[in-house]
Parts: structure tokens; sequence; C-alpha cells
């Protein structure tokens, strides 16, 4: 059995995974308008931590967040050689270096955490948060390390703003993943880590079970979606193979829900094909933004908060059915014993990747 526990979340709505929650429970957005934040100085919604500023901000969020993990599981695993921190990102300490925006944060993690290994980045686009979870996963399953600390982590840069802006993909309200009203995304900036572990007994508080899932790319369009949602579809299809579940084992789906036309409208065809759209379902952006490579991990961590405490988060933002095809969107947070939780995610490229979450 893989485990997966000691969650961390670091954003607008706290410092803590529990601080999230008390956040979520409380439907409260760190989403917020935030002047001259635009590539013409324009207003611009945005979810921010307050008070990160100036320089090494990636680097300051990925060692508060691993010295947080530190204090949750048995600390001495950290100096070990069997153990391997991966760090999920899309951009990294881009504002730092241009050239080189992973290595020095790399260097100093391994110095202050005084880890045996020097950290290794995962990029891939939006689904790197997933996708490195479950390479994560995969390691501890074929023996290669027995513990895999996941951090994913990004920052607002101007860089990865003004991009989305020239792709007129940002909205110019807070982002409403599937809504009919929904007109783009909103961006976040955040960082969430957990613990994979072959050994329950190096997590302070209860683990959960991880089981690790698939990517599959659909090489449709550099940024646009599969109209078909046939990359998804493969994804979750081999995900639930692979552990030898169907669809009435799924409770709760934690979907990528981006707020875009095309990207919401992709993922409501590709649970339909997957006989899932009359699942309980929401996107987790309406609350913390997209936040890029961290997205997949902080979107994990509140399933596993989902699963602690017995309760589905309704999907902030949604009002009006927006898709082609009906889902079972949450209006209304709502207490549930929720077993098995799955959780996707697609990105630029044509990348889609899906894990699934359950409790012991």
């Amino acid at each position: 059995m893989i485990y997966i526990g000691a969650e961390v979340i670091v954003s607008p709505l706290g410092d803590t995974a529990e601080d999230n929650w008390q956040a979520l429970r409380e439907n409260r957005s760190g989403i917020a308008l935030i002047p001259d934040a635009g590539f013409n100085q324009e207003a611009i919604h945005l979810s921010r931590i307050t008070g990160l500023n100036g320089p090494l901000r990636f680097q300051r969020l990925i060692t508060q967040a691993m010295a947080t993990l530190k204090e949750r599981i048995d600390a001495s695993i950290l100096v070990s050689d069997r153990t391997i921190v991966l760090i999920s990102s899309t951009k990294g300490a881009l504002d730092d270096n241009l050239h080189d925006q992973f290595s020095e944060t790399c260097v100093s993690a391994k110095e202050q955490f005084k880890l045996a290994n020097l950290p290794l980045v995962i990029s891939n686009a939006c689904i790197s948060g997933v996708l490195t979870v479950n390479v994560a996963g995969n390691m501890v399953e074929a023996g290669q390390y027995d513990h895999v600390i996941v951090v994913g982590c990004d920052v607002a840069s101007d860089f990865v703003l003004y991009g989305f802006q020239s792709l007129f993909a940002v909205s110019d309200k807070p982002c409403a993943p599937f809504d009919a009203a929904r007109n783009g995304i909103t961006l976040g900036e955040g960082c969430g880590a957990v613990l994979v572990s072959a050994t329950r007994s190096v997590f302070k508080n209860a683990p959960l079970e991880l089981l690790t899932g698939a990517s599959a790319n659909d090489a449709n369009h550099i940024s646009g979606p599969s109209r078909t949602g046939e990359g998804l579809v493969r994804s979750v299809t081999r995900t639930m193979r692979k552990h030898g579940a169907d669809a009435g084992e799924i409770d709760f789906i934690c979907a990528h829900g981006t707020g875009t036309v095309f990207n919401d409208e992709m993922e409501a065809i590709a649970f339909d094909r997957l006989a899932l759209s009359d699942k309980p379902l929401n996107s987790l952006k309406g609350y913390f933004g997209h936040t890029l490579g961290a997205a997949g991990v902080i979107e994990t961590a509140v399933c596993m908060q989902m699963i602690r405490n017995g309760m589905m988060i309704r999907s902030m933002g949604y009002r009006d059915a927006g898709t082609s095809i009906p889902l079972n969107i949450m209006v209304e947070n709502e207490p549930k014993k929720l077993r098995t939780i799955l959780k996707t995610a697609s990105g630029f490229g044509g990348g889609n990747a899906s894990l699934m979450i359950r409790d012991l």
C-alpha cells in the first residue's frame, strides 16, 4: 500500500491545510481585485498571498511548506538517501532568474533541510501537480525510494499573467468554473506539499491511501483541449483499471475546472463518456485561482481534507449550467462520508492526468 499524508497548503487563505480548510468550509475565496497588476496597469482579479513580496518568493514558499511538513512527519527521514523531494512547478523563480528558475531553490532546500538527494523538478504545464504525485507513488511502488516529498509551487509573476492576457484567457471577474457566464481563468499563487511513503509509521497523523494514476496526451493543440475529452477519458480509464475500480466506487470528483469555455466543456464531455457525470463534483479554482504547477498538489491536499472532515465543498462561482452535458456540481457544502475521491488535471499541450485518494 502507498500512503499519502502530512498535507500542507500555503495560500491567500492560510498557512496550513487546516487554516485553508476552515476558509473553504466558510466558502471564503482568496481572489481579490488587484490594482495595476495587468499588462497596461489594468486592475486584475488574482489570488495573491499578502506580504509575499520582493525577491525569492518561490524559494520562500517552498521553504515554508517543507518546514511545516517536517513537523508532521518523522523528521529523521529527511536526511535519508531513501528519501527524495520532487518539486512541481510551471515557472518557478522566473522573476529571480530568467535563465535558470529552479537550481538555486533546489540547492537551498538540500542545504537547509540537509537532504541526502538534490530535489528533482517536474514541469508539465498544469498537470504538473497531479503528475508529480503519481511519479512519487510510482517511485515508492517500484522501490526506488521509501519516501517522496512532493512540493507544488508557483507564484503570480508578470510573465505568466501577461502571457495568459495575450491569449485572452483571463476573466474580467473571479473565475466561475462550469458556469454559463464563465469567460476565463483567474490566476493564483500558492504552495502545497504532501509525503508519499510505503511506511505508515512516519506520519504523525493518520495517512490516507494513494491510488496512483495515469497521464495521457490528446495531442490536440498547443493550448486548446480536445473537443471530445479523449485524453482525459484515457487517463481516468487507465487509473481506475489499474486499481480494479469502477464508476460506482467514486464518491466525489475534484475536477480541473479552469473556468474557460473550452476546458470546462471538454471535462463535461469526458466525465459523461466515463459514466461519471452524476457524481458530486467541484472545482477549487474559485477559491485559490489557478495556481498552475501547484494546483494539483494543493487540490489533492484539499481532497484529503474533505475525506478527513467528511464534507463536500461547493464549487465557488457556479450558478447556472454552462456545459452541453449537465454535471452534478456542488452548489452548497454538504456533509458526506467520502471513501474515494478522483482528482483530475488537464493542461496546455494536451496533457491530462488523474489519481485517486482513498480513506483507509
